[in-house]
């Protein structure tokens, strides 16, 4: 019998949830300490800032929010994977990539609050806004990405997903325009285990999700997402590889959604509790906050001044959002089209006469 062609999809993972070192090898960023602490404190005020927010919709104050809790190491690392010119496009909880890249906690709440002019972040300028549309923001990257390559520009398109997202056609057309134009997009699935309340098991027959990328002719790479280094690691390969214009890549971040799919959710009616509590001993803080303290990087007086000043400034950003003075209602429409057609003009108006009664 013949073989076409043989795949081999690679998984890497450098520290095991105790933080102790899987192998002797480990990646060129094990050795900045200064980088990771740094890194490790963005992880932890992404936290504190996840908590205050979900704290801010529980009592009237927010709109549904879409928790990041337990992602922190794979959007932290992701953020801090890319240069500012290169440009990401989000789907709707990645904050702490955000944040690395510029974008004010203040901008997230603004946007959760129902005001559109949290999506018109002014750091950085190039990214795209928040997607909820699943996947859609695959396309746009992919788009980027050629633009780039047309214009011989060494930059490269970021974008994520989640595990459902790899399920649906725009996260397979963006793949195909990658694989035949050779562009430099990198796909990053964060696969934590559900698609709202639809498991992993039932979405997809593929033994990993990375290898999707296979059928397109990209690189394709799993990691642990709950290890800070290996995440870092993968993306500086195939961003590496992307701006070198050796093509893109779909990298699959294996990691768990430690809170309910948004604040509208109850995973408790799908998820078991020993699901969920087995997940929690993969925790990315206490992997990291292990690997630091062991190499007297850390220790729980820093932690303790950290989440101080985390909880400080995060308060700070909380009171921006509050004392934002709130728009007139008929913004709703004003931002939609250049020229507003005759039946939502009219709407406008209505709108507009109410508010004045």
């Amino acid at each position: 019998m013949s073989i076409a062609a043989r795949f081999e999809i690679e998984y890497l993972q450098y520290l095991d949830p105790s933080g102790k070192p899987v192998g002797k090898d480990l990646p060129a960023i094990a050795k900045d300490g200064a980088r990771l602490v740094e890194l490790f404190k963005q992880m932890l005020f992404v936290r504190v800032f996840d908590a205050k927010a979900i704290a801010l919709q529980r009592t009237g104050k927010l709109g549904t929010y879409a928790a990041s809790l337990g992602h922190e190491a794979t959007h932290v690392g992701i953020g801090a994977s890319m240069n500012p010119e290169d440009v990401f496009a989000p789907s709707y909880r990645e904050y702490g990539a955000q944040f690395m890249r510029g974008v004010k906690p203040r901008d997230v709440l603004m946007y959760w609050g129902g005001d559109e002019r949290g999506n018109d972040y002014q750091i950085p300028r190039n990214d795209y806004p928040w997607c909820v549309p699943i996947s859609t923001q695959c396309l746009m990257a992919s788009g980027a990405a050629l633009s780039f390559k047309l214009r011989k520009q060494p930059r490269v398109a970021v974008a994520v997903c989640g595990d459902g997202g790899s399920s649906k056609t725009d996260f397979y057309a963006a793949i195909n325009t990658a694989g035949a134009y050779t562009s430099p997009l990198v796909l990053c699935v964060v696969n934590n285990g559900w698609a709202i309340s639809v498991p992993r098991k039932a979405q997809t027959g593929a033994q990993t999700l990375a290898q999707k990328g296979l059928a397109g002719g990209l690189h394709c790479l799993q990691v642990d997402g709950n290890d800070l280094l290996a995440v870092m690691e993968g993306m500086r390969r195939c961003i590496e590889r992307a701006r070198k214009g050796e093509g893109g890549s779909v990298i699959e971040f294996m990691t768990y959604r430690l809170h309910d799919h948004t604040t509208a959710d109850d995973a408790r009616r799908y998820r078991d509790e020993a699901e969920v509590k087995d997940a929690w001993t993969r925790d990315p803080m206490p992997r990291m906050r292990a690997y630091l303290t062991d190499r007297k990087l850390w220790d729980e007086a820093q932690e303790k001044a950290w989440a101080e000043d985390c909880a400080k400034r995060v308060d700070e950003e909380i009171n921006a959002y509050l004392n934002t003075p709130v728009q007139p209602v008929e913004v709703m429409f004003d931002y939609l089209y250049a020229e507003l057609p005759a039946d939502l003009a009219g709407q406008r108006a209505e709108v507009i006469a109410g508010e004045k009664r």
